[in-house]
Formats: C-alpha cells, sequence, structure tokens
C-alpha cells in the first residue's frame, strides 16, 4: 500500500510557502521612549490654548484644549512609569542588549 499520508516525506522538495514563512526571523516590536510622544501632545495642547485665547474662539475650543491638556497630565505620569520599566523588560527578552 502506498503512503497516502500529507506529511512531508524526506525525498520530498519544501512547499514554496514553508520556504517563504520558515526562514524568516521573527520581527520584534519596536519599543521607544515614550515620554517624547506625551510631551509632544502636551505641547500641542498648550499651542492650541494659547491660539485659542489670541484668536478669540469660541468657549468650547478652549474648554477642549484646556481639557486636553489636563487630561494629557496623567498620561505623561503614565509614560514617565512605562519608560522607567522598560530597562527591565528589555534585560528579560534581550539579555544581551544594554540599555544606556
Amino acid at each position: 500500500m502506498s503512503d497516502l499520508s500529507p506529511a512531508a516525506r524526506a525525498d520530498d522538495p519544501p512547499s514554496g510557502l514553508s520556504v517563504v514563512t520558515g526562514t524568516k526571523p521573527r520581527v520584534e516590536p519596536l519599543d521607544p521612549p515614550m515620554v517624547p510622544f506625551a510631551l509632544a501632545g502636551l505641547g500641542a495642547f498648550v499651542v492650541a490654548t494659547i491660539v485659542c485665547l489670541l484668536a478669540d474662539a469660541p468657549d468650547s475650543w478652549l474648554d477642549t484644549s484646556v481639557a486636553g491638556f489636563l487630561v494629557g497630565i496623567p498620561g505623561l505620569i503614565t509614560m514617565i512609569v512605562h519608560d522607567r520599566n522598560r530597562k527591565r523588560r528589555r534585560a528579560l527578552s534581550h539579555p544581551e542588549f544594554r540599555a544606556s
């Protein structure tokens, strides 16, 4: 009886898909410092607040820009803690990596 199982035999060449997907290394996710992004967001809301004040914009626009700045402060604190733990996360996932 012949072997009809779908398992690959040693003499069969690998299929095109397994050659492409089987040889690629796993891409690691990015872990950039996040504090600069939080500061940029806070700065954008400060600029928006100043523009609203100078342009005599509607009160709802001014309220939105001030609220965005105030809500961004806890976000900044969260990103500071996130970046503080970054070195520990990197040491667990890449022991050879030295963050400065």
